[in-house]
C-alpha cells in the first residue's frame, strides 16, 4: 500500500494535483488545512484492490469454522425447567383472501344483528313507555269526561252507582253508561240497562234440550262449588222423566273423602247404578258400556282453577271417544275476577253452559251474571238450596236482573260517593278495547 501527500495553496490545486498522479480514479483519504495550506492524503485504485481481497496464504482467506451441535442434548436441569420457545421469527403464511372474506362477513353479520338487537330493545322500551303516557292520559281524561258527564247528566251517576251495588263490572258498567240513550230520568234509564242485560243472558228455553235429547254430560269445576249435589238433581229430573233404566252415573271423585258414597247413596235412592272410574281408559271403557243410556251424567272431582290438572281433565273428557258436554258449575258467592279465572281455566275446546250455583247464599249475583254476559256461556240451570230435586230451576233472565238490582249491597263500605266515581270510570278506561264487551247487544 502506497500513500502518497500532496499539498497546495488551495483544495482545487491538490485536487488536480492528485489526479495527475494518481489518475481519476484515485482514493481520497484525508483532506485538511496545514499551516496555511491543503494537505491531501490519497491512494491509488490499484492499491485499494489489493487491500480488500486478502492474499490465499493468510488467515483471513481461510473458510469461517463451524460448531458441530449434537442432535441430542442430555438432560439436565436447566434444560428440564425451561419450556421450549419458539424462534422469535416465523415466516408468514400464505395469505388466504377467501378465509378473510368469509371472518369479516361474519363480523359484519354479527355487528348488524347486535344493531337489531339493541334496537329492537330500544323500541319496545320505548313503545311501553309510549303506552303507559297514554294510558296515564287516558285516565286523566276520562276522570275528567267522566266528572262533566255526572254534572250534566247526573240520572247516569244514579244507574252507574246501582249497577256497581249489585255487583257488576266497573267495566260493563261504564260500557252500557256510555250507550245510555239521554234524556230519560232514573227509572227509564235502570229500565233500559236491565232490558239490556236480560237481552245478552243466554238461557234454555226448556228441559228438553237436555232431558229429551239426552246425551253424555259432565259437570266440572272448583272444588265445594255444588257439583255433587246438581249432578243428583239433574238425576232426579231424568229419572222422573224417563226412569232410572235410561240413566247412568259416573263419578271420577276418588280423592274427596266420601265423595264417591255421596253420589252412591244418591243413586241407592234414585235406583240408579254409580260407576267409578280412575282415568282415561276406565271412562273410555264406562262410556262404551253405557252407550245404550238415554243419559249419561258424570261428575268430575273439584280442581282449582289455576291447577294444571284442569287441563288434564278437560282433555280426558274431550278424548274419552263419546261427545261429552261439559257444565261449568259457577259459586255465585265468588268474585268477579275468581268466576273470570275459572271460565278461562275449564274453556277448553268450549262449553255447553253452565249452572249457578249457591244461589241462596249469595248477598250479590250481579257479579256472576257479568260473568255469563261477557263470556257468552249459555245458562241452563240456577241451584238455591240442597234439596234434590226442587232447589233447581230453570234460568230465568229478567227474574234474575230483578233479583240482581234487589239484592244490591246496601252497606256503607260498598257505596260510592259521587267524588269516587269519576276516579272509578277512569281506571275502567280499557272498556272500550274489551272485545267480549264490544259483542254486548244493545238492541
Amino acid at each position: 500500500m502506497n500513500v502518497k501527500k500532496f499539498t497546495a495553496a488551495t483544495s482545487r490545486e491538490a485536487l488536480r494535483k492528485v489526479r495527475d498522479a494518481l489518475g481519476p480514479d484515485a482514493v481520497i483519504l484525508s483532506n485538511r488545512p496545514v499551516d496555511g495550506v491543503v494537505e491531501i492524503l490519497a491512494l491509488a485504485n490499484d492499491d485499494v484492490a489489493s487491500i480488500s481481497s486478502p492474499a490465499h496464504e493468510t488467515e483471513m482467506a481461510q473458510p469461517r469454522p463451524q460448531l458441530n451441535i449434537p442432535q441430542h442434548v442430555p438432560e439436565t436441569y436447566m434444560n428440564r425447567r425451561a419450556p421450549t420457545q419458539a424462534p422469535a421469527y416465523a415466516a408468514p403464511e400464505a395469505f388466504d383472501m377467501s378465509m378473510m372474506a368469509t371472518q369479516m362477513s361474519s363480523m359484519m353479520q354479527q355487528a348488524i344483528a347486535h344493531a337489531k338487537d339493541t334496537a329492537a330493545a330500544e323500541m319496545s322500551g320505548m313503545m311501553s313507555e309510549i303506552r303507559a303516557m297514554r294510558g296515564l292520559m287516558e285516565s286523566q281524561l276520562a276522570e275528567i269526561s267522566w266528572g262533566t258527564t255526572q254534572q250534566r247528566e247526573p240520572q247516569k251517576a244514579a244507574v252507574l252507582r246501582e249497577m256497581l251495588a249489585a255487583g257488576f263490572s266497573a267495566s260493563l258498567s261504564r260500557y252500557l253508561i256510555e250507550k245510555l240513550p239521554s234524556g230519560k230520568d232514573n227509572a227509564a234509564s235502570l229500565a233500559w240497562i236491565k232490558t239490556v242485560l236480560s237481552r245478552n243472558l243466554t238461557t234454555i228455553s226448556n228441559e228438553d234440550e237436555i232431558l229429551e235429547k239426552g246425551g253424555v254430560f259432565a259437570l266440572v269445576g272448583p272444588t265445594g262449588v255444588g257439583k255433587t249435589t246438581s249432578t243428583a238433581k239433574l238425576a232426579a229430573r231424568c229419572v222422573m222423566r224417563h226412569g232410572p233404566e235410561k240413566l247412568a252415573l259416573i263419578t271420577t271423585d276418588a280423592y274427596r273423602i266420601g265423595g264417591h258414597e255421596q253420589l252412591r247413596i244418591y243413586g241407592k235412592i234414585l235406583g240408579v247404578m254409580v260407576h267409578s272410574v280412575k282415568d282415561e281408559a276406565d271412562l273410555r271403557i264406562a262410556l262404551k258400556e253405557l252407550r245404550n243410556k238415554h243419559t249419561v251424567l258424570i261428575d268430575t272431582v273439584g280442581v282449582s282453577q289455576r291447577d294444571q290438572n284442569v287441563a288434564e281433565q278437560v282433555a280426558m273428557l274431550s278424548e274419552s271417544g263419546a261427545d261429552v258436554k261439559r257444565l261449568l258449575c259457577l259459586n255465585s258467592t265468588s268474585t268477579n275476577e275468581t268466576l273470570n279465572e275459572v271460565v278461562r281455566a275449564y274453556q277448553g275446546s268450549g262449553l255447553a253452559g253452565c249452572i249457578m250455583t249457591k244461589l241462596d247464599e249469595a248477598a250479590s249475583i250481579g257479579n256472576v251474571l257479568d260473568v255469563v254476559i261477557r263470556q257468552k256461556l249459555n245458562l241452563f240451570y240456577i241451584s238455591n238450596g240442597q234439596r234434590v230435586p226442587e232447589d233447581l230451576h230453570l234460568a230465568d233472565r229478567a227474574m234474575l236482573v230483578d233479583r240482581a238490582f234487589r239484592l244490591k249491597r246496601d252497606v256503607a263500605a260498598t257505596q260510592y260517593s259521587d267524588a269516587e266515581l269519576p276516579l272509578l270510570m277512569a281506571g275502567a278506561t280499557s272498556a272500550n278495547n274489551d272485545r267480549s264487551l264490544r259483542e254486548v247487544s244493545l238492541g
